[in-house]
């Protein structure tokens, strides 16, 4: 996990992605736990309440428990979910933006795919 310092996003959405793609990668599965906010904060040179930031949102969507006095852990269904929303997420607003480059470039889907066999 590896916190990129030249996004123009803050630092805690930056912070979730990191944390979203580990989840989603399968680094953390459901039930894992996952790294204490000042473990966090060290290994990504954040704040640790930057980090408690990043951590809340996913806490409020149910994605991380808290288990007091032992740490977060990965929630059932974490992974699921969160790709699910990350798919909508790239459907509804990233993919339009994508997708009217290559008409203004004159890219097929097809040549997307013949340029990943090269």
């Amino acid at each position: 996990m590896t916190l990129h310092s030249s996004s123009d996003k803050p630092v805690y959405v930056r912070l979730r992605e990191v944390i979203a793609d580990a989840i989603l990668a399968g680094r953390f599965r459901d039930g894992d736990p996952l790294p204490s906010v000042r473990a966090l904060a060290a290994e990504q040179g954040a704040n640790p309440l930057t980090v408690a930031k990043a951590y809340q949102g996913f806490q409020d969507e149910g994605l991380v428990l808290v288990k007091r006095g032992i740490g977060m852990f990965v929630a059932s269904g974490a992974c699921a979910r969160l790709r699910d929303s990350e798919r909508n997420q790239f459907i509804t607003t990233e993919w339009p933006a994508i997708r009217d480059r290559m008409k203004r470039l004159g890219i097929e889907p097809a040549d997307l795919v013949e340029g990943e066999k090269a």
